[in-house]
C-alpha cells in the first residue's frame, strides 16, 4: 500500500479507487464463499471427473473464477480453465456445456441471478478459457492480467500442463513470482478409462463450432432484457481475448 496511492485500506480490505464503493459489496461475497464454497468445489470435483473421463482431449482443468479467487455464492456458476489437444477447442466447449447441462438439470433448484438463469436449468459449469497445447507455447499474452487469471486459477487435474506452460512463458513469473511455487490445493486422480481419442478426430472441431457459437448466441439472445448481464458477458469475453470463442471481430 504505501508504494502505490491508489490502495486503500477500508473496512479491513485492500481496495483501490475503483473499488471503494464495492467494499459492503466484496466483504458480503467473501462472506457467502466461507458458506458456498465447499459444497461447489465437490461438486466440482465430481464434475470434472465425467468431463474428462468422456473428453479424452481435454489435458488440464482448473477452477477459475469466483469459485478460485474467494467470492464465490450460492447463484454464480463455476468457470473452468481447459487446456486441450490441438484442434479441439470448440469441441471442448461442446462437451462443458453438453455435460454441465445434464448436470444442472439435477440441480435445477439452485439459486440463480440474471447472468446464471437459463430456460431449461441453470447454469452451473462454465468454460472460462480454452487454451490449445500449441497456444500455451507460447502464449501470446503474457501480460501481468493473464498471469493473475493463472495464479488464481487452482489445477484439479493435469497439473503438469500448467507446470509446461509456466516453463515456455517465464514472463508470467516476473509479474507473479509465486506461480512457482504455488501448490495445487487438491488434484484428482486421471480417470481408469477414457472414451478413445480416435472418436474425436479433430475435424469434428468445424461442427462442434457452428453447434457451440449457435448455442452461444441464444443464451446472449435469453439475455436481451438484462442488460446488466450482457454487459458483464461482454467484459469478461473482453479480458479473454485473443482466446475468446466465437468472437467475430477476432476473424
Amino acid at each position: 500500500m504505501a508504494a502505490s496511492p491508489d490502495l486503500f485500506l477500508a473496512d479491513d480490505l485492500v481496495v483501490d479507487r475503483s473499488g471503494i464503493d464495492r467494499v459492503a459489496e466484496i466483504r458480503s461475497r467473501a462472506l457467502d464463499h466461507r458458506a458456498d464454497a465447499s459444497t461447489y468445489v465437490h461438486m466440482t470435483m465430481r464434475f470434472v471427473r465425467a468431463l474428462v473421463a468422456s473428453a479424452p482431449f481435454i489435458r488440464s482443468v482448473s477452477i477459475a473464477g469466483s469459485l478460485a479467487s474467494g467470492g464465490f455464492r450460492s447463484s454464480d456458476d463455476v468457470d473452468l480453465n481447459l487446456i486441450v489437444d490441438d484442434g479441439h477447442r470448440h469441441l471442448a466447449y461442446v462437451a462443458v456445456s453438453g455435460l454441465g447441462l445434464v448436470h444442472a438439470l439435477a440441480h435445477r433448484q439452485k439459486p440463480v441471478d440474471n447472468l446464471t438463469r437459463r430456460p431449461l436449468a441453470p447454469r452451473l459449469m462454465t468454460a472460462n478459457l480454452i487454451l490449445e497445447r500449441s497456444q500455451c507455447r507460447p502464449l501470446e499474452r503474457q501480460d501481468e492480467d493473464m498471469a493473475f487469471e493463472l495464479m488464481m486459477a487452482e489445477p484439479i487435474y493435469g497439473i503438469e500442463e500448467v507446470h509446461e506452460l509456466l516453463d515456455a512463458n517465464p514472463m508470467l513469473l516476473e509479474h507473479f513470482p509465486q506461480l512457482a511455487r504455488k501448490p495445487p490445493a487438491q488434484l484428482i486422480d486421471p480417470p481408469a478409462l477414457r472414451l478413445p481419442a480416435v472418436l474425436f478426430p479433430r475435424f469434428l472441431d468445424g461442427a462442434a463450432r457452428m453447434l457451440g457459437e449457435g448455442a452461444w448466441r441464444y443464451m446472449q439472445w435469453t439475455r436481451r432484457h438484462h442488460p446488466d448481464a450482457l454487459e458483464r458477458v461482454a467484459y469478461v469475453r473482453s479480458t479473454m481475448r485473443p482466446y475468446t470463442l466465437f468472437d467475430r471481430s477476432l476473424r
